[in-house]
């Protein structure tokens, strides 16, 4: 077990998931406006270059775990115009931000949301040509078993792309965003969007989750080839990429 899949949003009985639904379904609303002002608009350009990493195997059919309100989504089937694009999430509050701004996109044609467990995915094996995921397997209760599912889903030869936030390795940035995340983050996450835990739920499973390398090894035993990360913005953003 990994130590961010015991940490719980409100409490520390009950289900991860459940709670980590409840949060999210809290903070739907105001989500979009934190999550861009708090990364001050770079995590456009984190994402905008996750899927660079993809363009040149140009995936047709592809699935967005931990879709959220759809940004990652929205981005690619602008970027790499797939033939099919689902969006799964556990929080149908997320999804319903995420539908408006699909339709106003006009991209309701290519994307699709549906509610799903990333532990127990209901598609068959080998559906997508790409896996996408950003900044929401942190959240996962089981890490390992969720990738093992993103792993089946995809087909042989696919590719995964994921995108989470990290904790910078090297002096100075190491303590500045240990201060940032520690008091900004929080605290105006906690003014914004009104849930007491959410922000700093976000901050502890940010430091508690496997980078770099202990990353890449947890991928491989997911079923996962060719491995390989890199860090943005001093070590506060990491891209994986992989292939089955």
């Amino acid at each position: 077990m990994y130590k961010q899949e015991t940490i719980k949003p409100y409490s520390n009985q009950g289900e991860k998931t459940r709670q980590v639904e409840a949060m999210f379904n809290n903070i739907a609303p105001t989500y979009d406006k934190l999550n861009h002002r708090l990364s001050w608009d770079i995590d456009r350009i984190w994402r905008r270059k996750a899927l660079r990493m993809l363009k040149p195997h140009a995936p047709k059919h592809m699935l967005d775990i931990a879709t959220g309100t759809g940004d990652f989504a929205i981005m690619a089937a602008q970027m790499l115009h797939p033939v099919r694009l689902i969006g799964t999430d556990i929080s149908e509050n997320m999804m319903m931000v995420g539908k408006e701004k699909v339709e106003k996109a006009g991209l309701q044609h290519i994307i699709q949301f549906e509610k799903e467990d990333c532990m127990h995915l209901s598609y068959a094996s080998e559906s997508f040509d790409a896996v996408t995921a950003a900044f929401g397997i942190r959240n996962f209760s089981n890490l390992e078993q969720g990738l093992s599912e993103m792993c089946r889903v995809l087909r042989k030869g696919g590719h995964l792309c994921i995108a989470e936030l990290t904790t910078p390795v090297s002096f100075p940035m190491k303590q500045l965003f240990a201060i940032y995340s520690h008091t900004v983050l929080p605290l105006y996450g906690r003014a914004i969007s009104k849930d007491v835990s959410a922000y700093s739920y976000l901050t502890k499973t940010i430091e508690a989750f496997p980078q770099g390398e202990k990353m890449v090894g947890i991928l491989a035993r997911a079923g996962f080839a060719q491995c390989t990360f890199l860090r943005l913005t001093f070590g506060i953003c990491t891209l994986y990429f992989a292939t089955k």
